[in-house]
């Protein structure tokens, strides 16, 4: 594993990618910062954090996917695979948010962003941009967000936690032809309120009821409604309002 620590950066995703453009690098090669002042989350929202305080990174992720059909897998490897870093930590009641929010309680405390590119010869190159609260206690802005510090009441070391995480991402990825249906299976169990009826509004500002079922192949999300369907969403036509 390489590491490139960075003082500031307007964005490690885009730092990593322009890198991987100018030169051949390492699988899993990793990006930080202290502070980020352009991070990107979900459907372009913007990623806030207190500089020095928390833990921003982006891992190269190769020789992973074959096809663009498998790319919500990245999705999956990422999620599981700092999930299991933070149950090692003890960090209570986590859970996935879909696609890839991470959540403790009710409250997020990471967001993934993963940005692919297809190579001319075929390879595509998985960027996984994570913004992690560790040690950031303020939100005052931001009432559904928190911290490993703010819900464990202690700090972190944010060194420990990275090299968890890659060292899960790292088994899980090379595993993953024995582990896949495994890490699919993990991945379900942990969204955030499934099997619980939750209010949802999709992209016509139109409220209904529904049921989190799991997530299909590509990673839409499967609801079951009040007329006992399941129908499936993908990122841009639905919202959970909790």
């Amino acid at each position: 594993m390489k590491l490139i620590k960075l003082d500031a950066i307007d964005s490690t995703n885009e730092f990593l990618k322009g890198l991987s453009v100018e030169q051949t690098l390492e699988n899993f090669t990793v990006v930080t910062a202290e502070n980020q002042t352009k991070g990107k989350g979900q459907m372009g929202s913007v990623w806030v954090s207190e500089p020095g305080k928390n833990l921003i990174m982006s891992i190269l992720v190769k020789n992973f996917l074959t096809d663009i059909s498998q790319l919500f897998n990245s999705s999956i490897v990422a999620s599981v695979s700092i999930i299991q870093a933070l149950e090692e930590l003890n960090i209570p009641e986590l859970s996935i948010k879909w696609p890839n929010d991470i959540m403790s309680y009710n409250k997020k405390i990471g967001g993934i962003l993963i940005e692919n590119s297809i190579k001319s010869d075929g390879n595509i190159f998985s960027f996984v941009g994570l913004g992690l609260n560790v040690n950031q206690t303020n939100f005052e802005q931001l009432p559904k967000a928190s911290s490993l510090a703010a819900i464990c009441n202690t700090p972190f070391d944010k060194e420990e936690i990275l090299l968890k995480i890659i060292d899960k991402l790292e088994q899980n990825v090379l595993f993953w032809n024995q582990n896949q249906d495994l890490l699919w299976s993990e991945y379900t169990n942990k969204l955030f309120k499934k099997g619980i009826p939750m209010p949802f509004e999709d992209q016509n500002q139109h409220q209904f009821m529904g049921i989190i079922q799991g997530v299909s192949s590509i990673g839409r999300l499967r609801i079951l409604l009040d007329n006992d369907t399941v129908s499936e969403f993908d990122i841009k036509g639905i919202q959970m309002l909790y």
